[in-house]
């Protein structure tokens, strides 16, 4: 086997490897709180300690806010040919973000950096939540963008989003998010399930009877 061609596979090999493989690297996302409201600016740091020389060609976060509810879906059943409730889980995107921290950038080996940390939330969006059957999570995670490898990336983290501090005659309140928990009951005669504060049932029209 020529020199030659050893090079080559040598090479190819590398390449290859390069691919599958996240450049060698300590990312770490610092934030000043994890404890932000509604309107102001999450805050912090992004810190890569690179162990090897390469290239990315952007910086930066990304922050989503996620709603998951259980809630009651009518699904046909085949077998007694009508429709029955069934709880189900679902899930929306209230806002997701990929704020950028900084552009195309060479790291060596040995080189530590810091990227500053400067995201506004949305004055107009949902605190965080948890409930019986809904929960309102925001999370965010740092990524270093790399082209012709995986990404590098710190573990997903969640963060809480708490209301805005409003000023009343020269003084700060918080206003608190007050939720009112829905309980719902079945109807004796077809079971569907309905608020408890509703006299009668949607579907058949029956007269509560717990």
């Amino acid at each position: 086997m020529s020199k030659q061609y050893t090079g080559e596979s040598m090479h190819f090999l590398k390449k290859l490897h390069n691919r599958v493989t996240v450049p060698d690297s300590n990312v770490n996302l610092q934030l000043n709180s994890w404890n932000v409201a509604l309107g102001d600016k999450l805050s912090g740091s992004l810190v890569l300690s690179a162990k090897e020389d390469f290239d990315c060609t952007e910086i930066r976060c990304e922050i989503e806010c996620v709603e998951t509810a259980n809630v009651i879906r009518y699904q046909y059943d085949p077998t007694l040919k009508r429709s029955l409730p069934r709880e189900v889980t679902e899930s929306a995107v209230l806002f997701a973000s990929k704020p950028t921290l900084n552009g195309p950038t060479h790291f060596s080996n040995g080189e530590n950096r810091s990227f500053p940390v400067n995201i506004p939330l949305p004055a107009a969006s949902r605190i965080s939540y948890q409930g019986i059957d809904r929960r309102v999570v925001w999370t965010i995670k740092g990524v270093i963008a790399v082209d012709d490898r995986p990404d590098i990336t710190t573990p997903t983290a969640e963060f809480q989003v708490i209301p805005p501090p409003q000023v009343v005659a020269g003084q700060q309140v918080v206003v608190k998010e007050v939720v009112h928990e829905v309980v719902k009951i079945p109807c004796r005669y077809c079971q569907t399930l309905f608020d408890q504060l509703e006299t009668s049932c949607p579907n058949c029209g029956a007269k509560r009877t717990i």
